[in-house]
């Protein structure tokens, strides 16, 4: 159980921080907050891989395609943050 947790917290460093990189403008994220930027990108990235492909992770937890999909799903998430948090951002 511990393994896995670390494991969710590495990949969600990772694909959050790479999402950050591929995505322009400024955003302001904590360190935690793009950890868990890259938790939900990979729930996001493996729900889209399943429902395109019609597989899950039989192969285990660490596969090249889950880090990927975790990247992009992170990316989509960060997206949809930016583009929301400027609709709700006070205007002077």
């Amino acid at each position: 159980m511990l393994g896995l947790i670390v494991s969710l917290i590495v990949v969600g460093l990772l694909a959050g921080a790479l999402a950050r990189l591929l995505v322009p403008g400024k955003q302001d994220l904590s360190i935690p907050m793009t950890i868990l930027l890259g938790i939900v990108g990979s729930f996001v990235g493996g729900f889209l891989g399943y429902a395109i492909f019609h597989k899950d992770a039989d192969e285990g937890f660490f596969q090249p395609a889950g880090i990927v999909g975790s990247v992009i799903g992170a990316v989509i998430v960060l997206l949809i943050w930016t583009r929301v948090g400027h609709r709700r951002a006070v205007r002077h």
